[in-house]
């Protein structure tokens, strides 16, 4: 005797919808920074270290705009281009 295949019906949509996935958080050199200097965001301003670091690292990693803008730094667009 043969087994009989019915044909199934297909379900359509995407069936992770709806579905919550979990975010990835991305922390920034500037908070690992901070955090190892004991920093909270209130202090920031005030941290010489902090306030070094940035200004050594502004070009090449993320430092929050406000900061740039208390400590009255720029950031150079065109770093390390030919």
């Amino acid at each position: 005797m043969k087994a009989l295949n019915l044909p199934t019906k297909r379900r359509r949509g995407n069936p992770e919808w709806g579905k919550l996935k979990p975010v990835q958080v991305v922390i920034t050199e500037f908070e690992v920074e901070a955090a190892r200097l004991g920093l909270t965001k209130e202090d920031y301003v005030t941290s010489t270290l902090l306030k070094r670091w940035c200004d050594h690292n502004r070009n090449r990693v993320y430092v929050p705009e406000w900061l740039l803008a208390k400590w009255d730094m720029d950031v150079e667009t065109n770093f390390g281009a030919a």
